[in-house]
């Protein structure tokens, strides 16, 4: 029988066997200092280096340690998932394979998190990172981020974070949005907390992220958005769009009536007539799109007994 498990720690892995070893020393350091039970638990994302091996090579000389292969590259988001998937920690916590996220930063975020908080992030001080190419875009998505979803954070693309184990178990990942996390459990009402972590230069590899991660941040945001205002009532945005395209197309057939009627002008050559149609028939079909929608939602949550709702505490009656 597993022995019980308070800490979780889950890291995505992808050619970084150069930076395993001291990391893997690292972390045993700081989680052995805690004296609370934990696994480390490492998905490597489809690595083309020695970084199966390495991890394989840890598991050896570390019963804490679990390794999960994938059979390709699926992308962090998935190696994020795995990982969460196989916790079965009281506190989930996440970091970088990479060596720039300070295990050392993780007391604090347990600190923090005792005093009620269910997620903590971290906020790299001093990045050691390039303004142009990887701060300033961050700041800009940072913001969009913080202004749309209303969950306000400095730095969303910090991996080193911890989760309390019933929140991140009900939080769904595919695509990319690995970063929004904090933002797609706000529906639960959780409490979130940011903490002020190191960030360190990275000693080995090369970071595998570049300026085009800044356009796939801005598409994942409006799926976000979506999941966020109207994944469980879509035809609140469908309908909202279908009346607003039917209602400006049927102002502009009233002014073309108008037209015709008292100054007896020709429609056929208006461009506006054919705006007007094309504006309605825009309009049912939004409505359309907004029902099919609704049906394939109400499956959706049906068929995975997905709730709509989230309960943080519960008392059981005593009869």
């Amino acid at each position: 029988m597993k022995s019980r498990v308070e800490l979780s720690i889950v890291i995505p892995v992808y050619n970084e066997a150069e930076s395993l070893p001291d990391l893997h020393a690292e972390l045993t350091a700081a989680l052995s200092k805690l004296g609370r039970p934990y696994e480390i638990i490492a998905v490597d994302d489809g690595s083309r280096d020695e970084s199966w091996e390495a991890l394989k090579r840890l598991a050896a000389q570390d019963p804490h340690l679990w390794a999960i292969r994938f059979r390709r590259n699926f992308g962090q988001t998935a190696a994020f998932a795995a990982g969460f998937d196989a916790a079965r920690g009281d506190i989930v916590i996440t970091l970088d394979a990479d060596g720039q996220n300070d295990p050392a930063d993780i007391p604090l975020l347990l600190d923090k998190m005792a005093q009620g908080y269910d997620i903590v992030s971290g906020w790299r001080q001093d990045r050691q990172e390039p303004f142009l190419l990887r701060r300033l875009p961050s700041i800009v998505a940072n913001w969009l981020i913080g202004q749309t979803t209303d969950v306000r954070l400095h730095d969303y693309g910090c991996s080193l974070k911890a989760y309390r184990g019933e929140v991140i178990k009900n939080v769904r990942l595919y695509g990319e949005l690995h970063r929004f996390i904090p933002a797609l459990a706000s529906w639960m009402g959780v409490r979130i907390a940011e903490l002020r972590v190191n960030d360190r230069k990275r000693l080995h590899g090369k970071s595998k992220s570049g300026i085009s991660r800044t356009f796939r941040v801005l598409f994942d945001l409006l799926t976000v958005i979506f999941l966020l205002n109207y994944s469980a009532r879509p035809m609140q945005l469908f309908g909202r769009l279908g009346l607003a395209s039917s209602g400006m197309g049927a102002l502009i057939g009233l002014y073309l009536v108008a037209f015709r009627l008292f100054y007896g002008g020709s429609l056929l050559d208006k461009p506006s007539l054919w705006l007007a149609v094309l504006l309605v028939i825009a309009g049912a079909q939004f409505v359309s799109l907004g029902l099919i929608a609704e049906m394939i939602t109400r499956t959706y949550h049906e068929a995975q007994g997905k709730p709509i709702y989230a309960v943080r505490e519960r008392v059981e009656g005593r009869v």
